[in-house]
């Protein structure tokens, strides 16, 4: 068992104080924080909002768990922390996978069972950990999974199978998990994520590459399963999508799963101009594209597109 909790300042080990509370001064997150959203949890199922012990209840029901996030949002992170350990209190999991953790570090988590670790530090070098990714956000919910003695896996593929994409090589993927129309629309977004800028020849490799990735966490969600509990993904909002995600690649590998045992909680900002929840729901093929939303303020506005024109 990893044991770090005496080396961690205790700020770091507290309950986010807003999961029950959504006073403005309780977030970290400096926009729109007296948005009427705010905090508020809409159950997208039951077209209603609920509470947080709601929402508990409907995600010890899950097989495989899906909390999205925007990744730069410390108040995703620290949301995703109070869920974490309420499940983890609730015995209701089987095993957690992360975005954040690519396959060359696979190896890493295989040995990282029983052994103990002088400080945080200590464990993000035994890891290499991806600088990419902000570790502040990630090691509580690390910590939390090991501490627990619940199995850590790897979701995501690594640098040189990016490449190998590229080139035209890579996995295979299973067949007919999206019709012309949702291919389509992954072309959309990719190409509206990129400000518009990208030619369309590099569409169908970089859509290539987000299928590879959405595989790679379905397969690990699978090797977590049990009947003991969930199987825990954190991932990016886009991956946790019930209706062009991971959630697709599940279905298509286990013909015995079920989209009612898959369970998609995203953690969104608001947008001052909206205040109705159904409008921060896309849906696509007739599928909502999550199961539940947690609202939050915004880290920034910003129009990244604008400076790159």
């Amino acid at each position: 068992m990893l044991i770090l909790a005496a080396l961690l300042p205790s700020a770091c080990m507290a309950q986010p104080p807003y999961f029950l509370d959504p006073r403005p001064d309780a977030w970290v997150s400096p926009l729109h924080g007296d948005h009427a959203l705010v905090g508020r949890i809409w159950d997208g199922r039951l077209q209603k909002f609920v509470t947080p012990e709601e929402l508990l209840a409907g995600l010890r029901e899950a097989r495989f768990l899906l909390l999205g996030e925007k990744h730069d949002n410390a108040d995703h992170h620290r949301l995703q922390l109070s869920v974490l350990e309420s499940l983890i209190s609730a015995n209701a999991l089987s095993g957690v996978a992360f975005e954040m953790i690519d396959a060359s570090r696979a190896p890493k988590l295989e040995g990282i069972a029983g052994r103990d670790f002088a400080s945080e530090e200590e464990l993000r070098a035994w890891l290499e950990w991806d600088e990419g990714w902000e570790w502040e956000f990630y090691s509580p919910l690390l910590r939390s999974s090991l501490d627990a003695g619940l199995p850590v896996a790897a979701a995501n593929i690594d640098e040189d199978a990016v490449m190998d994409i590229y080139q035209g090589e890579g996995p295979p993927l299973p067949e007919n998990v999206f019709d012309q129309a949702a291919m389509e629309k992954l072309f959309a977004d990719i190409d509206e994520s990129h400000c518009g800028l990208l030619p369309e020849s590099q569409f169908p490799a970089m859509v290539r590459v987000q299928q590879t990735r959405d595989l790679v966490m379905a397969e690990a969600l699978r090797s977590l399963s049990d009947e003991d509990g969930a199987a825990l993904l954190f991932a990016g909002n886009y991956h946790a999508r019930q209706d062009l995600g991971v959630p697709n690649f599940l279905l298509a590998l286990d013909a015995g799963a079920s989209r009612e045992e898959i369970v998609s909680l995203a953690f969104l900002e608001v947008d001052p101009d909206e205040i109705v929840p159904v409008s921060y729901l896309e849906r696509f093929g007739g599928i909502p594209e999550h199961d539940y939303l947690w609202f939050t303020p915004a880290v920034e506005e910003q129009d990244y597109c604008a400076q790159l024109r």
